[in-house]
């Protein structure tokens, strides 16, 4: 068993393992026993409602009308969008049932030993977005203390930067009670502030024009893909916050309660920017948006981009320490995000003073759809196919004695179904840094994120005709 779920199983014990807020949760990757359950479904709704609260929704829908499309056609794809929040709030399930990570719950799709790569990988896409979102904030607050007067240039970046990574990483050392609580009360004020930003775009948006340029099939799956891509990448993470809820917690109260937070927020903004990109450029959209909010209001609008950009921080890099107990680091949790947070900080300061690793950050993000959607396809369908039913036991076995050993510590089925989803992604994807083969003979379209299908379907034919050793099959 992983060392640091030794460890941490014993402090949950004697009490010292409690879930509060405040106060350093010692719990980690190890399964949280039945008597510190608490909580409900409701809590999922202020948790994905305040971390979706993100200005990267309002780029992202302006991204979709500088594809070419409408008014209307673009707010189509934000709320299809949305929906899919549905199916990752649904993940949350096995959570609830394992009362374990959502990258210890994959190790049965791939694993034990076949989970590392891809855990690799959902960690490096996870810090990265933390990085992007800190610098987004960084900036957001360097403009504001230039405003107010206070100081310019280098180093209010560098104090801008300092108070963004602290109001992260202090949340999200605390823990989990911690970051429901803050999601909860940041997600109060933003909701606030966001609605009014909504009211002000809203009513000036052109929904007649027609589309500069014909959208086309390239212009439609572009759109797609960037607005699929932020709850994409929530997949790794759901039962993470639902690992506390008592195992009475029913599907369709998680599944309805977390969709429709992270539906409302996400849908919301990313109208906001479809509205403001009718308006005016967005090529830089801080600036973008600015030009179209009455004086008074640009300071609350700058607060706004850094509640937003630090509520999604907080829970990615939350998860991210999770992650690392998963990839075999022998710590406690509260240690393991300080390697995290350090990774960020230093990414952070590369992205805001060397402007190339900004365009390179975002390219290799862009790519990493490539495996992470595959990756997700396989969890989902191992997840139906088993009914979130698991063997809690296995699942923290790390020798040839555990259930979910397969093959060398290796599931064929699941890596089998990851490569083929992986060798479709790559040859239908169009990223900065590689065009698929496919995508000129399918007009320019970029069909990535379909990876997941072709993964789901190729595992759920596979899996079927294998036998599941742990007692756990559909």
């Amino acid at each position: 068993m992983n060392d640091a779920v030794v460890a941490e199983d014993g402090a949950g014990l004697d009490g010292a393992g409690r879930d509060e807020v405040f106060k350093v949760e010692t719990h980690g990757i190890d399964p949280i026993p039945d008597g510190e359950r608490h909580g409900s479904a409701r809590d999922l709704f202020w948790l994905w409602f305040g971390s979706n609260l993100t200005f990267t929704y309002v780029i992202n829908g302006a991204l979709a009308v500088a594809f070419g499309l409408t008014f209307w056609q673009a707010t189509a794809v934000v709320v299809a969008s949305g929906l899919t929040f549905l199916v990752i709030s649904a993940a949350g399930l096995s959570g609830v049932r394992t009362g374990t990570a959502t990258l210890v719950i994959s190790r049965a799709a791939f694993g034990v030993r076949g989970n590392l790569p891809a855990g690799v990988l959902n960690w490096l896409v996870g810090i990265g977005y933390t990085i992007l979102n800190t610098v987004v904030g960084t900036l957001a607050l360097e403009v504001f203390l230039g405003d107010l007067g206070l100081m310019h240039g280098t180093p209010a970046r560098a104090v801008a930067l300092a108070v963004t990574l602290a109001l992260t990483f202090v949340i999200a050392l605390w823990g989990h009670a911690t970051v429901q609580f803050a999601e909860r009360w940041m997600a109060y004020v933003l909701a606030v502030g966001f609605g009014a930003l909504l009211a002000f775009l809203l009513p000036g948006a052109d929904t007649a024009a027609p589309a500069a340029v014909v959208p086309g099939v390239s212009g439609w799956s572009l759109a797609f893909v960037i607005m699929l891509a932020a709850p994409f990448s929530y997949l790794p993470m759901p039962a993470d916050y639902t690992r506390y809820l008592p195992r009475t917690t029913s599907l369709r109260s998680i599944t309805w309660y977390g969709a429709l937070g992270g539906f409302v927020s996400s849908v919301a903004l990313g109208v906001a920017g479809v509205a403001a990109a009718t308006q005016t450029d967005m090529t830089d959209a801080v600036a973008g948006t600015e030009n179209l909010l009455p004086g008074w209001f640009q300071p609350v609008f700058l607060t706004l981009v850094l509640g937003g950009s630090v509520t999604n921080s907080i829970i990615t890099l939350y998860s991210s320490s999770l992650n690392l107990q998963v990839l075999g680091i022998p710590w406690d949790r509260a240690k393991a995000i300080v390697v995290s947070a350090a990774i960020t900080g230093i990414g952070s300061l590369a992205a805001l003073f060397l402007t190339d690793f900004t365009t390179a950050l975002t390219s290799f993000l862009s790519l990493l759809i490539i495996v992470f959607a595959p990756w997700g396809g396989v969890f989902l369908a191992d997840m139906l196919l088993r009914r979130c039913r698991y063997d809690d036991h296995a699942l923290h076995a790390d020798g040839p004695g555990g259930g979910y050993w397969y093959r060398s510590g290796y599931h064929p089925a699941g890596m089998a179904a990851l490569l083929a989803g992986i060798v479709f992604a790559a040859l239908t994807c169009d990223s900065e840094l590689w065009t698929g083969p496919l995508v000129a003979p399918l007009g320019g379209a970029d069909l990535t994120l379909l990876g997941s299908v072709v993964s789901g379907l190729t595992y759920w034919a596979l899996y079927r005709g294998a036998p599941d050793r742990t007692g756990a099959a559909a």
